[in-house]
């Protein structure tokens, strides 16, 4: 049985009080770990050591220092790929060669772009806005910061809140899902060897760990990457200190696909984006809004191309096949059966539907025709291996269907009408709009939704921004 410790001011520890929650293995469902159940004490501690290093030596870091250290860390997430990508497959299940190619060289390119943008902070001109006064912008970071993030990309996400954080100059408490710990604290432990004690901070636990992290005093600013239920408690939580939130919520994508686009390869790219990861994402292409006069075409692509996804627990080396993992845990796979259990006698299931045969929370890759927009599956976050695919008669109601939702985060268009889908980019209600892809991010451009998905950016100098304040000094000039 494997021990996880938090990382508190550069050093492994457990909870204060001892207490412990068992990691399982997704692949098998048995314990493999256990990790602390940080309580409010353990909380505190780290929030101290966070305070401690930013009043110390971090917070005179220049940002070339800042640079320096986050171009180490990217070089230890490169040197120690092999390992972190062992403990990701055994904490999630996910493919090895997936987690690889599609993981780790993102990370290494993110703190990377984070290092160079620590150089490269904006502001207004200095100038005299008033006769006889200088007047010039200070960013500054915001001091201690706190951040809770998923299970379903945990190295990823923690990355996603580290580089920002650091870059900026704030120093971190980071609390990962209480079902997927591992990689975040080995993570913390390698930075550890590069960062001053106390600017990174990793404290596992549930639900009440995140609560105690949300609302303790000390932090300037909480992140949160979750469900929306999870990004509402955060904002609540940290109103009551005035303490600002940053959230990157849920969301249901659609895809809206026009009669005039490539039904071939759209149904590709679209069946890649709603099973990558098992459909554990919130950008996930699972609800296709196709034109009537393709709609079963693109269903029966969509079906060919779910029955060619294969498990991670069966994964070939150096296979070009797209492997997914299994779903998180008990109580997430008993929602996503759930959904198909429920759909109503007008939707039509042409593949899947149903959970694997053998170990392990696995579930099949499952497309559903025929769905309309009231419908449970359509209306909510699926967070599994399913693509829904309802029907739209013109660009109207492809825009009013894809419109009528409390999500706001990601959309996709498929056309080969390059005004429509200019149109459609102006008039979707959604933080990104991919046109004929779907799901791929780069470091540059910002990441994040609009209404229940949330507000803030990740990635970009955007995330950069959120993870500062601006200062306005203004001094009196004499003349000469």
């Amino acid at each position: 049985m494997e021990t996880i410790h938090n990382i508190v001011d550069g050093k492994a520890v457990a909870a204060a009080d001892g207490r412990t929650l068992d990691i399982v293995d997704p692949s098998t469902g048995e314990v493999y770990a256990t990790s602390p159940l940080s309580g409010p004490d353990d909380v505190d501690a780290a929030f101290r050591s966070a305070r401690t290093a930013y009043r110390g030596d971090w917070g005179a870091t220049t940002p070339s220092d800042r640079m320096n250290a986050l171009l180490a860390i990217a070089d230890a997430v490169q040197e120690h790929a092999e390992e972190l990508v062992e403990i990701e497959h055994r904490d999630t299940g996910k493919p090895k060669g997936l987690t690889m190619s599609e993981e780790i060289g993102p990370m290494v390119d993110q703190f990377r772009f984070f290092a160079g943008a620590a150089r490269h902070l904006q502001g207004t001109a200095a100038a005299q806005y008033m006769a006889g006064h200088e007047s010039y912008v200070r960013r500054e970071p915001l001091g201690v910061v706190g951040a809770v993030t998923p299970w379903n990309y945990p190295m990823m996400m923690a990355t996603w809140k580290i580089g920002p954080a650091l870059a900026a100059g704030n120093t971190l408490v980071i609390k990962p899902s209480d079902t997927t710990p591992a990689s975040t604290v080995r993570m913390g432990e390698l930075f550890a060897e590069i960062l001053p004690p106390g600017v990174l901070n990793v404290v596992c636990g549930d639900r009440s760990t995140g609560a105690a992290l949300a609302a303790h005093p000390i932090p300037a600013m909480v992140a949160i990457t979750g469900s929306t239920a999870a990004g509402r408690a955060v904002a609540t939580a940290t109103a009551q200190n005035v303490a600002r939130a940053h959230l990157e919520l849920g969301g249901n994508a659609p895809v809206v696909v026009f009669d005039d686009a490539d039904i071939a390869a759209a149904a590709e790219a679209i069946a890649i984006a709603g099973f990558f990861n098992a459909g554990q994402d919130c950008t996930a292409a699972s609800r296709v809004l196709a034109s009537r006069a393709i709609a079963d075409e693109l269903a029966a692509a969509l079906a060919e191309q779910a029955q060619a996804v294969r498990f991670s627990r069966d994964e070939e080396p150096d296979s070009d096949d797209l492997y997914i993992p299994p779903i998180n845990n008990a109580d997430q796979l008993a929602k996503v059966s759930g959904l198909v259990d429920r759909l109503p006698s007008h939707a039509r299931l042409l593949t899947g539907g149903s959970a694997a045969d053998g170990a392990g929370y696995f579930y099949t890759p499952t497309v559903v025709a025929g769905v309309k927009q009231d419908d449970e599956i359509a209306k909510n976050e699926i967070f599994g291996p399913i693509i829904t695919v309802q029907t739209f008669a013109d660009e109207a109601e492809a825009l009013e269907l894809a419109n009528d939702t409390p999500y706001g985060l990601s959309s996709s268009v498929f056309t080969t009408d390059h005004s429509r889908a200019i149109r459609m980019s102006r008039a979707l209600e959604f933080g990104c709009v991919w046109i004929n892809t779907h799901i791929p991010l780069v470091a540059e451009m910002p990441h994040g939704g609009f209404k229940e998905s949330g507000y803030g950016k990740d990635l970009s100098n955007y995330s950069l921004e959120d993870y500062t304040r601006v200062k306005h000094v203004m001094s009196a000039v004499s003349d000469a």
